[in-house]
């Protein structure tokens, strides 16, 4: 498995949870410490900063992997996943309200890490693909 396609899985990985963890912790964590709602990290920016981060990280992911395994079912989870995020961060609050914003926004990370695993996986199996071989 090629260094960059491992690294670039984990780091969509990584930026999904990020966000997850931004949309259902930070108003726990804000009413606790109220300083932290003073910080950029509450602000609809951010959302778009993580978007900013994980679009492209999440499709040269699934590009590479997609290439060596030719399994295009794993491109389309994610593809859906990242519509899904950015339905979420353009139009959730607006239509659906900072519930169904955030609930479409957990939905759309999940299916993002689950295409980054099944990517990361094929590309770890040597039966299902050559991406697993030292170059």
């Amino acid at each position: 498995m090629n260094n960059i396609q491992r690294i670039s899985d984990k780091a969509a990985i990584s930026l999904s949870l990020l966000c997850t963890v931004h949309c259902l912790a930070l108003p726990l964590i804000a009413v606790f410490l109220p300083a932290i709602a003073a910080m950029p990290f509450a602000d609809e920016a951010f959302h778009l900063w993580l978007l900013v981060a994980v679009v492209p990280t999440s499709a040269y992911a699934l590009t590479l992997g997609c290439k060596k395994h030719q399994r295009y079912r794993v491109v389309v989870t994610g593809a859906v996943g990242l519509l899904t995020l950015i339905a979420a961060a353009v139009f959730g609050h607006d239509l659906l309200g900072e519930t169904g914003e955030k609930a479409l926004t957990v939905a759309g990370t999940i299916i993002i890490a689950f295409g980054h695993i099944w990517n990361y996986r094929l590309c770890q199996s040597k039966e299902n693909c050559g991406c697993s071989e030292p170059h």
